[in-house]
């Protein structure tokens, strides 16, 4: 029950009614102060004021007198030039206990590019905050009714690949099998990149490079990307298509892509100075305030900068042409197919890829520059509204326990020993509370809880803040974490189960919601903030919004859960609760534990059954 939208409508209407001009910012909703009357207010008069050319307070006073109050509200008051709304606790509360969560359905498609390693070795902790980030932004999208599509690129021509490649026969390794493949792989990785002798080897790497170009050695990438799915599957994200570098490049996207910005007045082929013979786009209507505004694409040997490339696909993502072949590459966990493009594929004649309405590639904070240039693209391009939605979500680095991480160097921790590490970490401290759980229980809670760890730590601060990664701050029952939020789903569980042991009813029967007080109306008012925070998540292209809204709810929960009455008695003991007030808490507490699980959803994590 989104209570704000339905009073942002009833005083639209209001204001309608007076002759006023609405518009979609007239009117904001807002929580009233600890210390103002009412439970919501707006200061939505004085712009109507303005409209109109009426006093603030006469306009408030007259909105109360025309507005229709929704169901929950029992009264409204002009206070000034405010108009203040007061709550129906009991209605209210019931209204939350019996609606389901609705977030108001949007439309259009989003492609959201994440991950996107190189194949060349395993993912390193540094590597989850890009996984995490882009697999929490697909499941909000898709809570706010967007189709999604979530792709990852494979870079299969690359250096990194090739050296990784080289290393194999160099050294003469053989992988035995047994270990995960990136693991090994990436251990001559970093052995070559350690060896003296690495200079004097660049013919045979350059060698493995045209191999990767020609497609001789893709099925040796593919084991590495099917070792990286594996990881990310444990993670909990989810793929719809895998991007080759050497299908992009083969489908002609750079070809395509450089006719269409042939047409713009923005692009040209100087003839002399520096950028002769050149292919230059210049972005100084869209990227105002560089010391260089011309962008070379193509250089006047014919062969194209790196963002040339990018601005292909980027332009393919949003449908402005075709290309590309596609077949299933695997199944994940669910039996979803995951695609992929390939050579020997099928065209993509229902237009199942890309046509996005809105494009948002995850990519760290180095690639700002290069990303802003791929969004004025669009621009030089004359398309505008692509422009607009071309969204860069920028990340700051991760450090492990205050040390930088190094891929080249082997100064990291893998991915998969995070996991483990976390898991391992979680089944300790589960086995000294509950050292008589089943062990496969303990298992998957230990997995639910360690996984849940390492993913809010990853998704509690802005993208563009840097995170150090510490385990006993992951980890913790209290402060900011995933645990603390887990344990807040748990108790609330453990209230009902009580209860149901007890014979009461959980569902609203019996209840009298009349009988609720002002702490039970605090804790739904929470509860009833979810559509507002997926809205805002989406808004700002950022999943720590509804990480921190689950913090906040369980921190509402615990605040209630812990309340005392005048003589410092428990004032929200459900099941010490009067017959009547007792089944409405119950009811409550059954809506907020479903709540807990639909917020931890959208971050990818899971509630354990037991703490």
């Amino acid at each position: 029950m989104d209570l704000k939208a339905q009073l942002k409508a009833a005083v639209e209407q209001a204001a309608a009614a007076l002759g006023a001009p609405v518009t979609d910012s007239l009117v904001v909703i807002q929580e009233t102060p600890a210390n103002k009357p009412g439970d919501y207010g707006t200061p939505a008069a004085f712009q109507i004021a303005k409209a109109l050319g009426g006093n603030p307070a006469q306009v408030a006073s007259q909105l109360a007198g025309k507005v229709e109050l929704p169901a929950g509200i029992a009264r409204v008051e002009a206070t000034g030039p405010f108009l203040n709304f007061f709550v129906d606790v009991g209605e209210f509360v019931r209204g939350v206990v019996e609606n389901p969560t609705e977030v108001e359905a949007r439309g259009g498609k989003v492609v959201i590019e994440h991950t996107s390693v190189n194949p060349n070795k395993e993912l390193h902790v540094g590597h989850l905050r890009n996984v995490v980030l882009g697999d929490s932004m697909a499941r909000i999208f898709r809570a706010a009714g967007h189709t999604v599509e979530v792709q990852n690129y494979i870079d299969d021509t690359g250096r990194q690949a090739a050296e990784a490649l080289f290393a194999v026969g160099h050294y003469h390794r053989v992988w035995n099998g047994v270990q995960k493949y990136d693991h090994w792989l990436g251990e001559g990785y970093v052995r070559l990149n350690a060896d003296p002798e690495k200079p004097s080897l660049e013919e045979g790497i350059s060698a493995v490079m045209h191999r990767l170009e020609a497609g001789e050695l893709r099925g040796e990438i593919e084991k590495v990307v099917r070792a990286h799915l594996e990881t990310c599957f444990r993670l909990g994200a989810r793929y719809d298509l895998l991007n080759w570098e050497s299908d992009v490049v083969g489908s002609g996207f750079l070809a395509q892509a450089m006719n269409i910005l042939e047409e713009s007045r923005s692009t040209s082929h100087p003839q002399g100075g520096k950028y002769a013979g050149a292919f230059v786009m210049d972005v100084s209507e869209f990227m105002p305030g560089l010391e260089e505004p011309q962008v070379v694409l193509m250089r006047s040997d014919g062969t194209a900068m790196y963002a040339a490339k990018d601005i292909g696909y980027q332009f393919w993502k949003f449908g402005l042409f075709e290309g590309m072949k596609f077949k299933p590459f695997m199944r994940d966990p669910e039996g979803k197919t995951v695609w992929t493009s390939a050579p020997d594929g099928q065209p993509d004649t229902e237009r199942r890829f890309g046509h996005a309405q809105e494009v948002i590639n995850v990519i760290d904070s180095r690639q700002e520059h290069p990303q802003k240039i791929v969004r004025a693209s669009l621009g030089v391009a004359g398309h505008p509204q692509e422009e607009e939605r071309s969204i860069h979500l920028s990340y700051a680095f991760v450090t492990l326990e205050g040390q930088t991480i190094s891929g080249r160097k082997g100064i990291a921790v893998s991915a998969d020993e995070a996991m483990d590490e976390a898991e391992r970490r979680a089944r300790a401290v589960l086995t000294e509370f509950n050292p008589n759980l089943d062990q496969e229980d303990a298992a998957e809670i230990a997995r639910r809880v360690g996984i849940g760890a390492i993913r809010f730590a990853m998704l509690k601060a802005e993208p563009t803040r840097k995170i150090d990664f510490r385990w006993e701050q992951a980890l913790a029952l209290n402060g900011d974490a995933a645990p603390y939020v887990q344990y807040a789903a748990v108790r609330a569980a453990s209230i009902l189960r009580k209860a149901q042991e007890a014979g009461y009813a959980v569902g609203g029967t019996g209840a009298d919601w009349a009988a609720l007080p002002d702490v039970d109306l605090t804790l739904a008012k929470m509860v009833a903030k979810l559509p507002e925070v997926v809205a805002q998540s989406v808004r700002v292209h950022s999943p720590h919004v509804v990480a921190q809204y689950a913090l906040d709810l369980a921190t509402a929960f615990n605040a209630w859960f812990n309340a005392k009455d005048k003589a410092g008695k428990s004032a929200t003991n459900v099941l010490h609760s009067p017959e009547g007030l007792r089944e409405a808490r119950l009811a409550l507490v059954a809506r907020l534990r479903r709540g807990f699980e639909e917020t931890l959803a959208l971050i990818g994590i899971e509630v354990p059954s037991a703490m």
